[in-house]
């Protein structure tokens, strides 16, 4: 099982610069509004698209969705622990919830 992160957690990480934010829901999703500076990738595009953009299998990478009930932020997250990414951790709560407490978010 991913570990979690607070929302808390999650900013201060972002605001730091020492996390990949990865959007699990992709496309039309991450075009209209996604956490600061996340890159979309769905389990789908997982084993093709990682190596290109999570070069470092032991950097920080944190996998968001929209809400707790969306699986695809902890699919993303087991897949990629089982292609070798050793930091991998999941923000259960989603975009919902960051967008729930005022936080910023971008669009493509």
């Amino acid at each position: 099982m991913t570990e979690l992160i607070t929302r808390g957690d999650l900013k201060s990480a972002i605001e730091s610069g020492t996390v990949t934010v990865v959007d699990a829901l992709g496309g039309e999703y991450w075009a209209k509004r996604h956490l600061p500076g996340a890159v979309p990738l769905v389990l789908a595009d997982v084993d093709a698209e990682a190596p290109r953009l999570l070069p470092d299998r032991d950097a920080a990478i944190v996998t968001y969705c929209s809400n707790p009930a969306c699986p695809n932020s902890g699919q993303v997250a087991g897949r990629l622990t089982a292609l070798g990414y050793t930091a991998v951790r999941k923000y259960k709560e989603g975009i919902e919830d960051w967008v729930d407490a005022g936080l910023p978010v971008e669009s493509a």
